[in-house]
């Protein structure tokens, strides 16, 4: 599958279809299943509190690849991404309830580069605060 979003449509500016991705206590679970990454910190609040963290905290390979997804879905092929970065800035604290948390992600071109590539700039926050920094994929459109 390529990119289904046309370089020469896109400017600066361009602000990408945000999203919010659900949290839960289960969620993680799953993930450190999928991941191998079984550190307490990211299922056990005894332990989690007791290491100096709020609660339980999501895995940061988590919050990043559910904050890339914003890109993948807006250019339509996840291998059109040829370049992720972040900085872990807060945790995403997840509570022991129903709710959990939630990841809210926003998204906009940031500059056009060359050979067809663009450059999009991310925002993902969590309970009021930014849990990336310098989060930034470089993407090759059509």
């Amino acid at each position: 599958m390529a990119a289904q979003i046309q370089y020469d449509a896109v400017e600066v500016g361009t602000e990408l279809p945000g999203a919010s991705f659900p949290v839960t206590r289960a969620t993680l679970v799953r993930y450190a299943g999928a991941s191998g990454d079984f550190n307490p910190i990211h299922w056990n609040e005894k332990f989690a509190t007791e290491v100096g963290l709020p609660d339980v905290i999501a895995h940061g390979m988590f919050t990043m690849a559910e904050a890339v997804r914003v890109v993948t879905d807006w250019v339509g092929d996840p291998g059109a991404v040829v370049e992720y970065g972040v900085r872990f800035t807060k945790p995403v604290v997840v509570p022991n309830d129903e709710r959990g948390a939630l990841i809210e992600v926003t998204a906009k071109v940031a500059a056009k580069l060359d050979d067809n590539r663009v450059r999009v700039d991310l925002t993902a926050m969590s309970a009021g605060q930014k849990v990336l920094g310098m989060s930034r994929a470089v993407v090759v459109l059509a």
